[in-house]
């Protein structure tokens, strides 16, 4: 028997079986994709490592977090400047004064400044939505062009009926910046992520292609606790009712090319072309290869059975996770973590941070 089984083999899990490895430790992870990785799994393609699940830049503010991950690889100094496509008019992201510039024939904050607040002086008040909050930030010609039909497209919901935390998370300058992030510690490990989830688990006896859920009593007796980092309502079996989640389907394509489109993350923001971005993975190593890969992404309306990536966080859905976190109580033994186990959306900084904090609190 060991000391915990890790059910999913993702960042979450990944960092807490390094550290509870460091204390002596013994951790078993059972995975039901047949790689390990979770959403951060890179692959050689053609030589270029390919993130299977989406772009995955890793950035945080905090230096003993960019320490702590450069103790598993080397990270480069790719910095994140996505380019947003709009039926065929390139605009930089995130929103700068490039992009005011470009939208209005204008050069000075000031400039940009008036307009966006001439087209938002109709919304007084709190943004009751989405659609209110964007309007308020960027204007209506931003909001039509850049974030309406692509945020529409990827969440599959009108903007009026989304929450403004969405979208309040993405940053908005009036400088000529193109740095997605504000972090100061920004890049990608060199040579995949694959390769430091390898070694975060390399103490640990791996299990592929086997779903806990199709026998939790069974794989219960072979650990003290277990660190599940599943979908909540999937281990309870739905009983309260789904929950609802954003899913994602991805083209990978080789091309015949060197340079296929001249960045790593270009969004295509209107509803006249069905994915929301194509990530050409070679730039996230600055590779010369003479071929490149691609991956278009496709958002899609999750059911069960579906992999579940975005948890939409509105008032339905917060309260029905309240009622499934209350069921948690009676599962002595069982810690509910990571994006799907406590139904939050974060970024991989969050996820190290929370496995580091929480494997502190277990340890201590």
């Amino acid at each position: 028997m060991v000391d915990f089984l890790l059910v999913g083999s993702g960042l979450f899990n990944a960092v807490f079986a390094h550290e509870a490895a460091k204390r002596g430790k013994t951790c078993r992870v059972v995975e039901v994709r047949d790689h390990i990785g979770g959403n951060c799994y890179t692959q050689e393609v053609e030589g270029i490592q390919t993130h299977m699940y989406g772009a995955h830049i890793f950035r945080t503010s905090r230096k003993d977090i960019w320490d702590y991950m450069r103790g598993f690889a080397e990270f480069n100094h790719f910095i994140n400047a996505p380019i947003a496509n709009y039926r065929g008019e390139i605009y930089n992201l995130p929103f700068n004064m490039n992009t005011f510039s470009k939208m209005w024939n204008i050069s000075t904050p000031e400039d940009a400044k008036t307009i966006i607040a001439r087209q938002s002086s109709d919304i007084r008040g709190e943004a009751r939505n989405l659609e209110e909050h964007a309007i308020q930030c960027v204007g209506r010609d931003i909001y039509e062009k850049l974030i309406r039909e692509y945020t529409e497209k990827q969440w599959g919901r009108p903007c009026a009926e989304l929450p403004a935390s969405i979208i309040r998370r993405l940053p908005i300058r009036f400088t000529y910046d193109n740095n997605y992030f504000n972090d100061p510690y920004q890049g990608i490990p060199v040579g995949g992520y694959t390769r430091i989830i390898e070694q975060m688990f390399s103490d640990c006896e791996i299990t592929v292609c086997e779903n806990f859920l199709n026998d939790t009593k069974k794989h219960r007796k072979t650990a003290h606790r277990v660190i599940y980092t599943g979908a909540i309502d999937a281990y309870f079996n739905y009983k309260l009712g789904p929950l609802e989640y954003r899913s994602l389907r991805f083209e990978h394509v080789v091309m015949d090319t060197g340079n296929y489109q001249g960045v790593a993350v270009m969004n295509f923001t209107g509803l006249d072309v069905p994915y929301t971005r194509i990530i050409e993975h070679k730039h996230f190593e600055f590779g010369n290869q003479p071929k490149t890969v691609i991956s278009r992404e496709y958002s899609c309306e999750w059911s069960i059975g579906i992999e579940p990536y975005y948890p939409i966080n509105n008032e339905k859905n917060e309260q029905r996770y309240r009622a499934y976190a209350e069921l948690v109580d009676n599962e002595e033994g069982v810690s509910f973590c990571g994006r799907l186990g406590t139904y939050k959306y974060t970024d991989m900084q969050d996820t190290v941070i929370n496995a580091l904090e929480f494997a502190k609190k277990e340890f201590k």
